[in-house]
């Protein structure tokens, strides 16, 4: 019951952005367990002078105490007027580590031992030279398709003496997009969306239509097209090479395929890769969207974009 008002209350006083400074309304301070312990131990060093009428007890307790609240000062000066701000972040497969990077900068003074990151992952310690940036990248896995916004990072320091920490809960507003895993697999004949079956075996290797001899075998070709004569005489593990015909379109179909959705997404995924590293023009098929055949780094990226956000909610 806590925890959502808690995130009503923060994106209130911290509002997600790109860039955040961190100002007094956006830093707390509060002791470590070493300073629990360093207030403790002044307490009972105040009892015992108090006790025994010791006035060398209660110069040594004010003593330390003034380190503690000088300690705050300074605690809350290193960490104040430090700027974050949010870098690019490429697409990634699932599976894959999604990377965020993070800039710190300085507007004046330096910052020393700030900590960010995320508490169900690795915290990086760097420190931020006066006037100047560092920049840090930061992991998260990446265990489903679609948009990958990761909660508020944990910015904090315990800068100079560890017994105090300031910190701060930041949304930079990063999202990374991830992509279907891709998934080997060799496509139906009626993938091309024609029932011509050598219009269908032509989506399964180069083409279909002239033999042009044979070449070494790579992961996805089609296996019908293996030459085993070749491989008995020991020559390899080759396939038969065919050209396609210019001007005829081969289709991804999304209702060719069988299984559920998540493994045709990643068929279709694997697919998109793979003639697009053959520079083979293709279309892609799926339920109420159709992107028409073409090549290229843009085109594979819009299939790769539609396959990773179909289904799911913005």
């Amino acid at each position: 019951m806590l925890k959502p008002r808690w995130r009503r209350w923060l994106a209130k006083r911290i509002p997600p952005a790109a860039e955040v400074q961190l100002n007094q309304r956006r830093i707390f301070i509060m002791p470590t367990r070493v300073g629990a312990g360093f207030a403790c131990i002044l307490l009972m060093t105040l009892l015992a002078g108090i006790n025994y009428e010791n006035s060398l007890a209660y110069a040594l307790t004010f003593l330390l105490g003034s380190v503690f609240v000088v300690a705050i000062l300074h605690t809350y000066r290193n960490f104040s007027g430090l700027i974050l701000k949010a870098g690019r972040s490429g697409p990634v497969f699932v599976g894959e580590q999604a990377r965020f990077q993070v800039r710190l900068e300085s507007a004046g003074r330096e910052h020393q031992a700030i900590s960010i990151g995320w508490p169900q992952a690795c915290v990086q310690t760097l420190d931020v030279p006066a006037a100047g940036g560092s920049e840090c990248e930061l992991d998260l896995p990446a265990a489903r398709r679609g948009w990958l916004r990761p909660d508020r990072l944990r910015v904090e320091s315990r800068f100079p003496l560890g017994i105090l920490v300031a910190w701060s809960w930041v949304d930079l507003d990063q999202a990374v997009l991830v992509y279907p895993r891709p998934l080997e697999g060799d496509l139906p004949l009626s993938a091309g969306g024609e029932d011509d079956q050598e219009q269908g075996t032509r989506a399964m290797g180069q083409g279909a239509d002239d033999y042009q001899g044979l070449r070494v075998y790579q992961p996805g070709d089609n296996r019908r097209r293996l030459h085993w004569k070749a491989y008995s005489r020991g020559q390899g593990l080759l396939v038969k090479d065919f050209a396609a015909v210019t001007g005829r379109e081969l289709w991804l179909d999304y209702f060719a395929l069988g299984g559920d959705m998540e493994s045709r997404l990643s068929l279709l995924c694997y697919w998109v890769l793979q003639l697009d590293r053959r520079q083979q023009p293709y279309g892609l098929r799926l339920p109420g969207l159709q992107l028409q055949a073409d090549m290229g780094q843009g085109h594979r990226e819009a299939c790769l974009r539609a396959l990773a956000l179909y289904g799911v909610a913005a």
